[in-house]
């Protein structure tokens, strides 16, 4: 069992408990390695078991999203966003699609509210299921990844109701969405609701009955709220320190604000409490998706969109016959769309933190300046610094607990 990190001072700092007159290993973990979850690297200088320091490198996956954004209109950078986090690609596409809202003015009717978030906290869910599911299998207990891929299979049937695809969804349109979601999606919603606690409660069970696993993950990696929030940490990482830091409840968007739910914190700030924090997470989402589904009901059914045919595509069979229809479809797909010089910056709660979007416009047709604040890019920052005086095993189960999506992070 690794230390606790007591010190932080530098990016690249070196264990001093070893003898200076050993000889080290230079190891490379990655880039393409099973533990690292995605194609990134890190030189570790070993003693033995024991790493001594290292150096986090990125740029294998590079695939310059934001400079590719910035040469097409806003409608063709949405399947951009479903490539940064692809475990939960629906909530890279909101965000995305509220910052646009945002530029333009528009207001969003309450149903389409409600039903985005609905589709936000299913993603959420089928996010922290891969990353637990993960950090089990990574301390040697496979069955509990088994029971929980079933629920994200379930989640993304969903998705394919609403919009057709499961994984890069390439969900919803600014404004709203492509179409209302039909009866079978709000009956596999509720079905989702019924069976999804029992599973939850058998995964969670399975793991913190388990010594194994708890002795594996508890004190280990263990972070202060002041580390963390010097790193600019977010999300159930940052929470499990204790900062009850949630962008859905500090600056609400989509109407977070109606909603009851609770933000979950840890006390230790380690690999286990990260655990934690996401199973607890999941149970809170159940919680504000059952609520959405009932403000559903009170809202005038088949609104699924904003009134604002100047920045919404037209249905394609009105396209055809319908010659205003036609000029709007041509506007907005050529990007020839009256928009404001402006400037914005969009946040949302995203399954790894805060995930923002920053954007400079000249009234063009593609922005002038695009930046994405991906926080697993953030977060990764500090597992390099953090691993000094680990072992090797350790540090492969708090890069788990991290949830490092390569897609997000070396966009």
């Amino acid at each position: 069992m690794s230390k606790p990190i007591t010190e932080l001072t530098s990016n690249r700092p070196v264990f001093e408990e070893h003898d200076p007159e050993e000889e080290l290993t230079t190891l490379n973990l990655g880039p393409t390695h099973p533990a690292t979850h995605g194609v990134f690297q890190n030189v570790l200088q070993i003693d033995g078991e024991r790493i001594i320091s290292g150096v986090s490198t990125i740029g294998y996956i590079h695939r310059a999203f934001e400079k590719i954004a910035e040469h097409r209109p806003f409608y063709q950078i949405t399947p951009l966003t479903d490539r940064l986090n692809y475990c939960s690609a629906p909530i890279n596409n909101m965000g995305w699609h509220m910052t646009v809202e945002k530029l333009l003015e528009i207001e969003i009717p309450k149903r389409v509210q409600y039903m985005r978030v609905i589709v936000m906290e299913l993603a959420r869910i089928a996010d922290h299921i891969i990353c637990n599911g993960i950090l089990g299998v990574d301390t040697g207990a496979f069955s509990g990844f088994l029971y929980l891929m079933q629920e994200r299979e379930f989640i993304y049937e969903i998705f394919e109701e609403i919009c057709g695809a499961r994984l890069t969804t390439n969900i919803g349109r600014i404004g709203g969405f492509e179409r209302d979601f039909n009866e079978i999606a709000f009956t596999k919603i509720d079905e989702f609701l019924k069976r999804f606690p029992a599973v939850l409660s058998e995964f969670q069970e399975l793991f913190t009955r388990n010594r194994i696993f708890i002795e594996r993950t508890s004190n280990v990696a263990a972070v202060t709220p002041e580390q963390a929030l010097n790193y600019s940490w977010s999300g159930p990482i940052l929470r499990a320190t204790g900062v009850d830091y949630d962008v859905r409840a500090m600056a609400p968007y989509c109407s977070y604000e109606e909603f009851e739910f609770d933000i979950p914190v840890g006390t230790n700030g380690d690999v286990y409490d990260r655990f934690m924090v996401r199973n607890e997470e999941m149970t809170q989402s159940m919680r504000i998706i059952e609520q959405a589904i009932e403000k559903i009901k009170g809202e005038p059914a088949g609104v699924f969109h904003a009134d604002v045919p100047e920045f919404y595509l037209p249905p394609k069979e009105q396209v055809y016959t319908n010659m205003e229809a036609l000029i709007y479809h041509f506007k907005i797909v050529m990007g020839e769309w009256e928009t404001p010089k402006s400037e914005v910056y969009h946040a949302v709660e995203g399954a790894n933190g805060e995930l923002g979007f920053y954007l400079i416009h000249d009234g063009g047709r593609t922005p002038y300046r695009l930046h994405f604040r991906r926080p697993s890019f953030i977060n990764y920052q500090m597992f390099a610094p953090m691993s000094s005086g680990m072992l090797i095993s350790d540090a492969i189960i708090n890069m788990s607990s991290l949830n490092v999506i390569a897609g997000e992070l070396d966009a």
